[in-house]
């Protein structure tokens, strides 16, 4: 006989009765129990200064609404940009490279690839940063010591000779130059017979949080801006998986920011770029499904995943509402992710593994598409093959043994969790607004706004270490008088700038100067015309044969360069 089963509700108390209860509780158990044993400090708060309550109850959750937390996949995505996250692939394990020439750093990525590394990250030196070629003097004594020296684009074919560009994603971290650098890539793939819709990965070129924090610029802001729009539009239109920004959070935490500004800073660049794009008449959906982002993890546990959380709902909620995206795809914050190098220490280094695996950990629960995890030797040097393999073994430790990957955003209706995300999500939507009270991104960053709120959060942090507020092992707390066994840091090559300079010197020799030194003037005409796209020209001089220096030089007539108002 079969019988109907009614399913009876679960008994549900209101949210006062929660609070009373928990009212309740405070009187009589944690009461009685402070009588024993006093709490370790009277106030408790998360790195970025949130005070954190004793404990979270469903009563907490009273002003998040169940269709901000929804289901991953789903706007707001406040638990991930896809439906089944790593149970389908794990993230992108992307270990950062870069040194001397481009043959020495194609040896590392190929070390990397064997070693089980699924996408490609690069790191340049100083003065391809900045746009100076290996030969010029203000390059004396930096070439390939911080990265690998990029000046032409027989540089490009060394740095990725042998490696499939279709097979394979590759990350440039660059940002004044970056447009530069992208041009190259372009043109080694098509000598390569590549098809440019099938290439993925990104080019940083973030340059407003360059102006905020880490200071690589060259140019003014605006013809700055005008390039990461020419970038964004040509990619669109010609590169189809490419990501052509990855507007960056991570060096605005480097330089000293508190994890909350450290996202709604990002999220204010990101309005600038969205709108220089749109001023092109190009519409949101063309473009936004490919903007990318790049996030520190740092110490905070819980907190870091807040964060990542919160980023995801208020970028969905900014290109819906202010932009008015239509497709979920403008709407899915995607986002590197990096360990947080400003935590590594020399003292007890190899406490430096440690320190990356929590980070990695809170980055894969907070949803990451890609990771990069710091190498328990960065405080002294670019890392050691060792390291490396370490920094990588993390990642797949976490991805293999844990079985964190099984579920999506298996923190999800977290008490402490929820709270914290929405906690985020108000308090940059408030910055944002008072952004936009002040007169904008722009506005601020020549007053220096940005600049005294990085620096005024990176000096109390100092203050707290100095006296032991912020416990950092093996430096201020758990200090071991015992030396540290020695250390073998990655060397560096001292033939290294004769190598560079001798390419670069040889691909000047053998150039056409003539259709050059045309190409040269066309450039300088359509930087003067901002309503033209700046990328064709420099694809046709990075095809010619010209330097980074040549194209930076030209430009710096035509535009200037920029000089900042200190911040004391």
């Amino acid at each position: 006989m079969n019988e109907t089963i009614i399913a009876r509700p679960i008994s549900q108390k209101t949210i006062g009765e929660l609070r009373a209860e928990e009212r309740d509780w405070e009187t009589n158990e944690v009461a009685q129990f402070l009588r024993k044993q006093a709490e370790r400090r009277s106030d408790f708060f998360t790195l970025g200064d949130i005070p954190v309550k004793r404990a979270y109850t469903a009563a907490d959750l009273a002003d998040t609404p169940v269709e901000d937390i929804g289901l991953p996949g789903r706007y707001p995505f406040t638990r991930g940009p896809y439906p089944t996250m790593y149970r389908s692939r794990t993230w992108t394990m992307r270990q950062i490279a870069g040194f001397g020439t481009g043959e020495d750093t194609n040896k590392r990525f190929k070390y990397l690839i064997a070693q089980g590394q699924t996408g490609i990250s690069t790191d340049f030196d100083m003065p391809t940063l900045m746009g100076y070629d290996s030969d010029h003097p203000m390059s004396e004594g930096e070439v390939g010591r911080e990265g690998v020296a990029i000046d032409t684009l027989a540089d490009m074919e060394a740095l990725f000779d042998g490696i499939d560009l279709e097979k394979i994603s590759v990350s440039m971290t660059i940002n004044p130059s970056a447009w530069i650098l992208l041009a190259m890539y372009i043109v080694l793939a098509e000598k390569r017979g590549y098809d440019l819709n099938k290439l993925s990965g990104t080019i940083q070129a973030d340059i407003l949080k360059e102006y905020m924090a880490q200071k690589e610029y060259v140019f003014p802001i605006e013809p700055s801006v005008r390039i990461v729009r020419d970038c964004i539009t040509y990619c669109a239109r010609n590169m189809k998986r490419y990501n052509p920004i990855n507007i960056s959070g991570y060096h605005i935490s480097e330089a000293g920011s508190s994890p909350l500004h450290e996202a709604a800073f990002t999220l204010a660049n990101l309005i600038v770029y969205v709108e220089e794009v749109l001023k092109t008449g190009m519409q949101v959906d063309e473009f936004a499904p490919r903007l990318a982002f790049f996030f520190v993890c740092q110490a905070d546990f819980f907190e870091e995943i807040a964060k990542f959380r919160a980023l995801r709902r208020c970028y969905a909620k900014i290109m819906k509402e202010r932009f008015g995206a239509k497709n979920p795809e403008s709407m899915r914050l995607r986002f590197h992710c990096q360990t947080a190098a400003a935590s590594l220490t020399k003292p007890q280094y190899m406490v430096n593994v440690v320190r990356t695996a929590m980070q990695a950990l809170a980055a894969v629960l907070g949803g990451t598409q890609s990771l990069h995890t710091n190498g328990y030797d960065e405080a002294f040097a670019i890392p050691t093959e060792d390291a490396m393999r370490m920094a990588l073994r993390t990642q797949q430790v976490i991805a293999e043994e844990t079985n964190v990957t099984q579920v999506t955003d298996p923190l999800g209706g977290s008490y402490y969790v929820e709270t914290l995300t929405t906690e985020y999500e108000k308090r940059i939507f408030d910055i944002l607004a008072e952004i936009e009270e002040r007169g904008g991104t722009l506005k601020l960053i020549q007053e220096g706004w940005f600049q005294r709120h990085i620096a005024d959060f990176a000096y109390e942090t100092a203050l707290r270490k100095q006296s032991g507020e912020k416990p950092v092992i093996g430096v201020n707390c758990f200090v071991d008088d015992a030396p540290d066994p020695i250390i073998h840091t990655h060397p560096y090559d001292q033939t290294t700038a004769a190598r560079q300079i001798a390419r670069t010197q040889r691909v000047r020799r053998e150039r056409d100067p003539v259709k050059f030194d045309l190409l040269l003037q066309q450039l300088v005409e359509t930087a003067k015309d901002p309503s033209q796209n700046i990328m064709p020209v420099t694809i046709e001089l990075v095809r010619a044969g010209a330097t980074m220096g040549d194209i930076i030089e030209t430009l710096k007539g035509v535009w200037g360069t920029y000089r900042e108002t200190p911040v004391f």
